[in-house]
């Protein structure tokens, strides 16, 4: 009985599994763009669960500019800067647990406003032989700066606090892009892992000093990130 060993050649070890390398956006192209966001409430005697006679009002905006530069093909490197601003007024809100508990917030205020800088990797992959359609992944590394002002009561009981913010972000966003003219394209991202280093300076009426520091990681589709947008290639 003979037995025969065959030995498989250094090229056909790997699996080939048909991924076709093509190109979506050429090298040298610029690309530009931005999103933005807005939110808005107002609460005029209103009544929720355990919360009632609550008046309130506030919004939240952000927007967010960027360009980028392809220096090859399906591949752009580019900066993001953002700016966001939230504003609170709390007038008045009532929380009744029942007959032996229940109590009064009114003339809270908050306001915050952050600048931040993003440097980007982005890299496209066509959907299929689309030139239309792709999918993209963008590594993002962010530096933030913000301040803050918080001030409760009015009158000889006003009391406020003022916070410097700083804010570091390494992480990754994909998403989908959709081309409707052969300049212009719509596209969708939602952070999915990152981490956030954020410590906070503040100082209480002008007298006493506080910090805060936080750190966290995220390895899971972030609802909340889901930005909208606009981009334009030329």
């Amino acid at each position: 009985m003979a037995v025969v060993c065959v030995a498989q050649s250094d090229t056909n070890r790997g699996f080939d599994r048909g991924i076709m390398k093509q190109t979506f956006i050429p090298k040298g192209q610029w690309l530009s763009g931005a999103t933005f966001s807005y939110t808005e409430h107002q609460d005029d005697n209103y009544k929720f669960l355990v919360l009632k006679n609550m008046t309130t009002e506030g919004y939240t905006c952000k927007v967010t500019p960027f360009f980028g530069y392809f220096f090859a093909n399906n591949v752009a490197a580019g900066l993001r800067f953002t700016y966001s601003r939230t504003y609170a007024n709390l007038e008045n809100i009532d929380i009744d647990f029942g007959d032996d508990l229940s109590f009064e917030i009114d003339d809270q205020y908050y306001l915050e406003h952050n600048f931040a800088s993003t440097a980007f990797l982005r890299t496209y992959i066509p959907i299929g032989s689309s030139r239309i359609f792709g999918l993209f992944n963008e590594a993002r590394l962010t530096y933030g700066y913000g301040q803050a002002k918080d001030t409760s009561g009015k009158g000889n009981d006003l009391t406020g606090t003022f916070q410097t913010i700083n804010n570091l972000q390494v992480g990754i966003a994909p998403g989908m892009t959709a081309f409707i003219t052969n300049f212009a394209a719509v596209e969708v991202s939602v952070g999915v892992l990152g981490f956030d280093f954020k410590w906070i300076d503040q100082k209480t009426d002008q007298i006493y000093d506080g910090s805060r520091t936080k750190s966290s990681g995220n390895f899971k589709i972030d609802l909340f990130s889901i930005n909208l947008g606009m981009s334009f290639y030329f």
